[in-house]
């Protein structure tokens, strides 16, 4: 046997089965509310470091970045953006933006006007209410995390496996014949974790895998194809 040969004919006919696997997991949507949990984080620090007074004109600062905030990820999670909505909606603000800059250049008394209605909006609160939620979302997320330990898809060189129970029940696959897909349709989604829709065409199934919101899709993706297609091509290679 000359120096660097492998001595196990097993590895040989498929060195992809030892290959290092890949995990993917789906995620609810509710992962994508974690800004509404830093800014409500900073609503706390920034209540506890000025006195905690829910009466004092500071307090209505962090509680309109809070909402905002908060509005802004609940649209996220509810409504899909594909790339071409969020170019039209992009377009759509700064048409808005312009016209009311527009408005304001033609009649500066409506800038005092709308600026008094949103001064009259001010919403207040103290550390406890930003506290609370956190905590709240912090021990949904533990669950959240607990859970997907116990469901969760591996694919390796020549085989995909859905481990899930909590007696670790696992399902077994055929991986070299495996099709998959990536679909990314909300591009906010993808820029706040990475994440987007994979399915997964195991040969001998009839019923594809579809699995929502796995994170850094595109590298699970390359991984994935890299380890298939290395696969495919070692087989080829044994007909010879």
């Amino acid at each position: 046997m000359t120096e660097g040969e492998n001595p196990d004919p097993a590895t040989n006919k498929n060195p992809g089965a030892h290959s290092n696997p890949v995990f993917l997991v789906s995620y609810p949507n509710i992962v994508f509310l974690y800004p509404s949990v830093l800014a409500a984080l900073f609503g706390a620090i920034f209540m506890y470091w000025n006195g905690n007074s829910a009466d004092a004109d500071y307090a209505v600062i962090p509680a309109r970045i809070f909402l905002v905030i908060l509005m802004v990820n609940l649209v996220v999670i509810s409504f899909d953006f594909p790339r071409t909505t969020s170019l039209t909606w992009f377009f759509a603000v700064v048409a808005g933006g312009v016209l009311i800059w527009m408005l304001f250049r033609l009649k500066p008394d409506l800038s005092a006007t709308i600026s008094g209605w949103m001064n009259a909006i001010a919403p207040a609160t103290n550390a406890s209410f930003y506290v609370i939620y956190v905590l709240g979302m912090l021990l949904l997320y533990t669950c959240v995390i607990v859970s997907r330990r116990f469901d969760y898809w591996e694919v390796r060189g020549n085989e995909l496996l859905h481990h899930h129970g909590f007696l670790s029940d696992m399902e077994r696959f055929s991986a070299p014949n495996l099709r998959i897909d990536k679909e990314i349709n909300d591009v906010f989604e993808y820029l706040l974790l990475r994440s987007g829709r994979l399915i997964l065409h195991p040969s001998q199934e009839r019923k594809a895998i579809v699995l929502e919101n796995v994170f850094f899709i595109n590298q699970k993706e390359e991984r994935i194809t890299k380890m298939l297609g290395a696969l495919q091509v070692r087989v080829r290679t044994d007909h010879h």
